[in-house]
């Protein structure tokens, strides 16, 4: 499979610099083409129509169906058009080229969408729309539309799909809880006192709704501020976090040490924060204002202007299409594909307004395999981990965006998220005009008397548990410069420890554990190599996986979530997989064949593939209990909406948070014992 990904990359190439020869086609085998077409004219419009129809996304197909029957067939809607690839970016190509090669095959998708493009736009210009913003370097475009011409613009061949444009909206103790502060880890691991790895040199974009650079948890010590201020909101032309929860999402990944004693400290304190702005002063935006900010870092990324190397994306809108189709993850995938390490909360749809556990709530863009996908946990304001739990308002798979087969739905049903980390009643930075405090003046915390840019604030929700993660990440890149995307997520599920109770739609491999982490990207050879099931290590693994964090023994999972299932085993960490490489999928180590998620053996080497849902004994992640097995989520139909999963109930259509869970379940959290703020 990998060998025609890149046969495909390389034919694209080669049609773009030169004229395409068909060698046995002749001048009879033309005109008979010829005699044929006015035949086939009447079923080529039907396959138009119908093909038409599945390039509309299920969510546009009932505003279409409901405009009809009101009448209402002119409103304007809009959306994102996803521009057809010819290169097949998305579906990349391994480690087999070098960087100048890829870049090279960046620069001609950006030159072909921009030539599809302008066709597409005057057929949308002819059929009463418009165009809004065009991203090039992801391949889609923003745009509105009336209703009755939709289906109609969809039969452009230029068109793969149309999705709506929805409305996204936000979702000390840290570095002891997840082991940071353990000795070997923040030091360095070294004998110099005066090295520390703290993010230094790595990049985090944090797309949301601003960030205060002027608060102290913003500051280099001494140094000024670490943040960079971008703004892609449509209708808003400021860089400042009016409404809060970027400026306290980018102190999780990132607060500075030299603060309060470290209180707040994040994990990549000497990151630099790029804060891209997609949320606005209400904590909303559209995805296409997201999309533009993902378009922007691949574009800095490819060009090694911004060299952004991890993005988080503490936000998310309803799951609807399959992660195929959602342009949302279409424009992750492509900022993964371009080298960097995405981060997206799982959303806060854990419960519904009665306070009953829900099943299937991920948001997108969590529901897109190749980011990390990060659920919360509740640490009860103790730093060690034996009380610790999962936030009850945590999103739990399986991910439930579709697409139609054969007249049903068929559900993606991945196993995410992919860890959690501490999301319950995180103190973090105050933005200085925030709307939330505003609003819910009992997530002010600490003494009103300091000063506007020391002032702390609450905020619970997988949106704070994600930049944790993004954090951690910034890590383990200053660590191993040479890790993938892939090599990051599984040396951080590999690490994670597995909570005693939950099964792995609530917590993935486990969590956050960042000694464990940070030990592994150190083994872990500075060019590792690119065979499958080469040795990459400098050393062997400790003979037993674990860390002890405050005084306690903390397992490492030894898994990857794949998805159906997991795989498990030290190969993961002691050899190279082939799954591990630029531009594939963790799960295209265990694709689905005959109906069966099975191991593949050009893509893994070594292991064992563990197939369903496995609830945690709280050791090793393979001696869970099986719950749902791997065939059943992988037929997409048999698991349907409404079905008993265990303990809860899997997410019906329309049962999301809009619908009844309040904003205070998720901005103000589980009513637990939590983390306290400085004396």
């Amino acid at each position: 499979m990998k060998k025609i990904k890149e046969v495909i990359s390389l034919l694209f190439i080669l049609a773009l610099t030169g004229p395409t020869f068909l060698p046995g086609v002749n001048a009879q085998t033309l005109r008979n083409s010829k005699l044929n077409r006015a035949g086939q004219k009447a079923s080529s419009n039907q396959s138009q129509q119908k093909a038409a129809k599945f390039k509309v996304s299920p969510d546009l197909e009932k505003k279409i169906d409901a405009a009809q029957e009101l009448r209402q067939n002119n409103n304007k809607q809009r959306v994102i058009i996803q521009l057809r690839s010819d290169s097949g970016l998305n579906q990349m190509f391994g480690n087999k080229f070098t960087q100048a090669q890829r870049q090279d095959l960046f620069a001609r998708e950006v030159r072909s969408n921009k030539a599809k493009r302008a066709l597409v736009m005057s057929d949308l210009s002819q059929r009463g729309g418009k165009t809004l913003r065009s991203f090039d370097n992801v391949g889609l475009v923003s745009a509105e539309i009336p209703l009755s011409n939709l289906k109609e613009f969809a039969r452009n061949k230029d068109v793969a799909y149309i999705s709506e444009d929805k409305v996204t909206r936000a979702n000390g103790h840290i570095v002891e809880t997840t082991g940071f502060w353990n000795q070997g880890i923040s030091d360095g691991g070294d004998s110099d006192g005066s090295t520390w790895i703290s993010g230094s040199n790595i990049q985090i974009g944090i797309i949301d709704s601003g960030v205060y650079k002027k608060h102290s948890l913003m500051q280099w010590n001494g140094a000024g501020s670490k943040v960079w201020q971008y703004n892609f909101v449509s209708s808003e032309g400021t860089v400042d976090d009016k409404y809060g929860h970027g400026t306290h999402v980018a102190s999780m990944a990132s607060g500075e040490y030299f603060f309060k004693n470290g209180t707040y400290t994040g994990p990549a304190g000497g990151s630099q924060i790029v804060s891209m702005r997609a949320l606005n002063s209400n904590g909303e935006g559209m995805v296409s204002d997201a999309i533009a900010a993902l378009d922007w870092a691949v574009h800095q990324r490819v060009n090694n202007w911004w060299t952004i190397d991890v993005i988080n994306m503490s936000f998310g809108t309803v799951a609807t299409d399959s992660y195929v189709n959602d342009p949302l993850c279409q424009a992750a995938r492509r900022a993964v594909n371009a080298g960097i390490v995405v981060v997206a909360s799982a959303g806060n749809h854990g419960k519904d307004s009665d306070g009953n556990k829900l099943y299937g709530g991920i948001s997108s863009p969590g529901i897109e395999p190749s980011v990390i996908t990060v659920g919360a946990s509740n640490t009860f304001g103790t730093n060690w981990r034996s009380d610790d739990g999962i936030a009850t308002f945590s999103s739990r798979g399986p991910t439930r965006g579709y697409v139609w087969q054969d007249g049903e739905k068929k559900f993606d049903n991945l196993i995410k998220p992919d860890l959690v980390a501490p999301g319950n009643k995180m103190i973090g930075a105050r933005s200085e005009k925030g709307v939330l405090t505003a609003q819910y003046p009992q997530l002010r915390t600490g003494s009103e008397s300091d000063a506007k840019t020391d002032r702390v604030m609450y905020m619970s929700g997988t949106s704070v548990a994600a930049p944790i993660v993004a954090g951690a990440a910034a890590l383990l890149l200053e660590t191993n410069p040479n890790l993938t995307p892939n090599m990051v997520k599984a040396i951080l599920t590999y690490s994670a420890q597995p909570m005693n109770g939950y099964n792995t739609l609530e917590q993935g491999a486990g969590q956050l554990n960042i000694d464990g982490a940070v030990r592994l990207a150190r083994l872990i050879k500075d060019n590792p190599p690119t065979s499958n099931g080469a040795w990459m290590l400098d050393g062997s693994l400790p003979s037993s996986q674990k860390s002890v964090i405050s005084g306690q023994n903390v397992w490492w999972s030894k898994g990857v979530i794949t998805n159906y299932g997991f795989l498990y085993g030290s190969d993961l960490m002691q050899r190279y997989q082939g799954m591990y490489s630029n531009g594939v999928l963790l799960s295209d180590g265990t694709p689905v064949v005959n109906g069966e998620p099975q191991k593949s053996g050009s893509m893994t080497y070594g292991g064992n593939f563990y197939s369903g849902v496995i609830e945690n004994n709280g050791v090793l992640l393979s001696d869970g209990v099986l719950l749902a097995d791997g065939v059943l989520l992988s037929d997409g139909v048999l698991l349907s909406d409404g079905v008993l999963l265990s303990d809860g109930v899997l997410i019906s259509d329309g049962v999301l948070l809009s619908d009844g869970v309040l904003l205070s379940d998720t901005i103000l959290g589980d009513n637990t014992r939590a983390m306290q703020p400085a004396n």
